[in-house]
């Protein structure tokens, strides 16, 4: 074989295993009908060039899920992640809670943000709540502030929980996305969605396993929600 047929062979390769990425990142774990159906939060980011649909199936009913996602967030609960994810893409990440605090759960509301970052930096937003049903985040502030006279970025998270037959939950995860300028998409596009392939089935993992087997409840001594602002 050519050296030249063989570099051609090998980007090929390349391309199409990117594209498996691509791909994996954007589905894992989810049904074509899943990401067909529509979701609370699709009009909030219309026409989004980033789509992600994933999804798990927790053995434990919606109401044993749903307190672990009303304590998420930054110096809080956490995101549930990978040790080891949090540790080499965010050192400044407390450890996730391996149990429910009941200082950190709470009644969510519209209106109510969620931090995903020091105070001053990202939040959520909570856009919909339906407990133990659906909880829609959404987020314009996860890039630098000194970024905003040139770039934007806009997302919606919408955790769907839906009761199985045998007494599970099946947790939908759906996020859109949608950047600008265009070096800012590419980049996203690039890098972010190939991440998730390890941020969002880890984190649904995480999920899966608290709500399984969840450890006993206790003050954690974390200060909940202080100095969050939008």
């Amino acid at each position: 074989m050519s050296s030249r047929r063989q570099l051609v062979l090998t980007g090929l390769a390349g391309v199409a295993s990117y594209a498996a990425v691509q791909r994996a990142a954007r589905t894992w774990g989810s049904t074509p009908v899943e990401r067909r159906s529509r979701l609370p939060g699709d009009a909030l980011v219309p026409d989004a060039p980033v789509v992600t649909d994933h999804a798990r199936t927790v053995a434990a009913p919606p109401h044993a899920v749903w307190p672990w996602l009303t304590q998420v967030g930054w110096h809080l609960g956490g995101w549930y992640t990978p040790r080891w994810v949090d540790r080499l893409l965010f050192p400044d990440n407390w450890p996730n809670l391996d149990h429910l605090d009941p200082t950190l759960t709470r009644r969510l509301a519209v209106g109510d943000l969620i931090p995903d970052g020091p105070p001053g930096t990202a939040v959520f937003v909570v856009e919909q709540v339906e407990p133990e049903r659906v909880l829609l985040l959404r987020s314009t502030t996860h890039l630098p502030p000194s970024w905003a006279d040139r770039a934007a970025m806009e997302w919606t998270w919408c955790f769907v929980l839906t009761p199985t037959s045998d007494g599970g939950t099946r947790v939908h995860l759906r996020v859109r996305g949608r950047t600008s300028p265009w070096w800012l998409t590419l980049l996203y596009t690039a890098l972010v969605v190939p991440a998730d392939l390890v941020m969002a089935p880890g984190m649904l993992r995480g999920l899966d396993r608290r709500a399984t087997h969840p450890g006993p409840p206790g003050v954690s001594g974390r200060a909940p929600y202080a100095g969050v602002t939008s």
